[in-house]
């Protein structure tokens, strides 16, 4: 890492060591598991794993909701 050369275009956000919250792929688990995961029960892990796949795919075709979880207000210059 201290290798790492940062452009000038660029701004590193340093996080404290434990912040699931400002994580945003945490924040990407969250509303996969909140919206297309929880309260379910599949038969086996095949169907569990289809059911992610499925969500993800769901997921994946929204830039808008994308672009929220991934840039949140508050990291935006």
């Amino acid at each position: 890492a201290k290798a790492l050369v940062v452009p000038d275009n660029m701004t590193l956000l340093h996080l404290p060591p434990y912040s699931p919250e400002l994580n945003p792929m945490e924040q990407v688990w969250n509303y996969i598991k909140s919206n297309f995961l929880r309260n379910r029960v599949h038969p086996d892990v095949d169907e569990a794993q289809r059911a992610l796949v499925e969500a993800w795919r769901i997921f994946a075709d929204d830039p808008a909701r994308i672009a929220s979880i991934m840039a949140p207000q508050w990291a935006k210059a």
